[in-house]
């Protein structure tokens, strides 16, 4: 047995299934593992490295940020986290004030915190509801789990956080019925990942957005996986006309090292005072540093542009593809989905044997969402392995 896996098998705790392989190194869209296999990655760190592995200019930037001091903690100032700060708000109409966070799910939990706290300021109590949604994904935390409606996450362990109700996903009419004036937030992905690559339509956005005002609920929009480029836009919702009143952001806002931005509107903010929420290590000088170099490289209109023609490209060839199994191919920019007839799980064992890293979303469906970095020849060659094996697989 490999000594890594085996050590790993021996002291860590059994949260996780692993590929039976050890990673050593990587560049541009390619994984290396210590056998000398090279592996053409459509996982990304699911949805985390969109620059990819070895970009130059995120290592001078992290080796000049490695010869400062590391952390300081959100008791002192740094130079880093507001120029962070300042560029979001910049390239985000509706937002002002930012808040760091470590992670998506900490993002998730920050905002119905911070949801929670407006509606007790403005209208006094018992306007405390969430609205998710079903096929959500939140996170794992214990407010953030209460919102991702999945038997197998939450019952283990219940009981949950109270107060979150559900509506059925992209129908307008099933949110009309659930909210009310006991609500003060309602929380969706513009693209759902987990769920299945499923884009939320634009009746649907413009509903939420109308239904929030009505009830004076705030919109959260859980931009996680969906945002930061990843769809063609910067943001995934700026495709549909509305506004929200929190958004959330974290997997690649700083290509592999953790992070989290929770984003607000100014009236949002304005509940919020010292003491309310908090955390060690959030925005700290190393990790906004290199953050602020994704931002910058990813908001481009060059860069979205490439995402944009190369994710259309890849779902057009994706649809060339002659396999039974594929049932439908729908997504936006680089964030892809392909529903099967089948499981997911021996096709993703299979990509291991033609060098191809493969994720699921769900039991059937196949999620891409390579590097934003990744070219129509890469393309071509992902297509190619994938053809292969769904067609040894008929």
């Amino acid at each position: 047995m490999n000594p890594t896996i085996q050590l790993e098998q021996q002291y860590l705790v059994h949260a996780y299934n692993r590929a039976p392989f050890v990673f050593t190194d990587g560049e541009g869209v390619w994984l290396q593992d210590d056998a000398g296999n090279r592996y053409l990655d459509l996982v990304a760190g699911i949805a985390v490295n969109a620059l990819g592995y070895g970009d130059a200019e995120l290592v001078q930037v992290m080796q000049a940020a490695a010869s400062k001091p590391l952390h300081y903690s959100n008791l002192y100032h740094s130079q880093p986290m507001a120029q962070l700060a300042a560029r979001l708000v910049q390239v985000t109409p509706f937002a002002e004030r930012i808040h760091f966070q470590n992670s998506g799910t900490e993002c998730n939990e920050a905002a119905i915190k911070f949801a929670r706290k407006w509606a007790r300021s403005h209208f006094g109590e018992g306007k405390t509801d969430i609205i998710a949604f079903s096929g959500a994904f939140h996170g794992r935390t214990m407010g953030a789990l209460a919102a991702t409606p999945r038997p197998k996450y939450q019952d283990p362990f219940r009981p949950l956080m109270p107060g979150v109700r559900l509506a059925e996903f992209n129908d307008p009419d099933s949110l009309a019925a659930t909210i009310d004036d006991h609500v003060c937030a309602v929380i969706v992905e513009p693209v759902q990942g987990e769920g299945g690559i499923h884009p939320a339509t634009p009746a649907f956005m413009s509903a939420l957005r109308e239904l929030c005002h009505r009830h004076n609920a705030l919109l959260i929009l859980d931009e996680v996986q969906c945002g930061v480029g990843r769809t063609g836009t910067f943001w995934a919702h700026e495709t549909y006309g509305i506004m929200p009143d929190i958004l959330c952001a974290a997997k690649p806002l700083a290509a592999g090292l953790p992070i989290g931005a929770v984003l607000t509107s100014g009236r949002v903010a304005e509940a919020i005072h010292p003491g309310d929420h908090g955390t060690t290590f959030a925005g700290g000088p190393f990790v906004t540093a290199v953050a602020n170099v994704v931002v910058e490289r990813v908001s481009q209109p060059a860069f979205l542009r490439h995402v944009s023609e190369t994710g259309a490209y890849f779902q057009e060839k994706l649809q060339e593809i002659n396999s039974p199994h594929i049932i439908e191919v729908r997504g936006k920019g680089l964030m892809l989905g392909v529903q099967l007839d089948m499981p997911t799980a021996p096709i993703i064992q299979a990509g291991y044997q033609h060098g191809l890293l493969l994720l699921n979303a769900g039991a059937d469906v196949l999620r891409l969402i390579p590097p934003l970095i990744i070219s129509r020849d890469e393309v071509d060659i992902a297509v190619e392995r994938l053809t292969a094996i769904l067609t040894k697989s008929a």
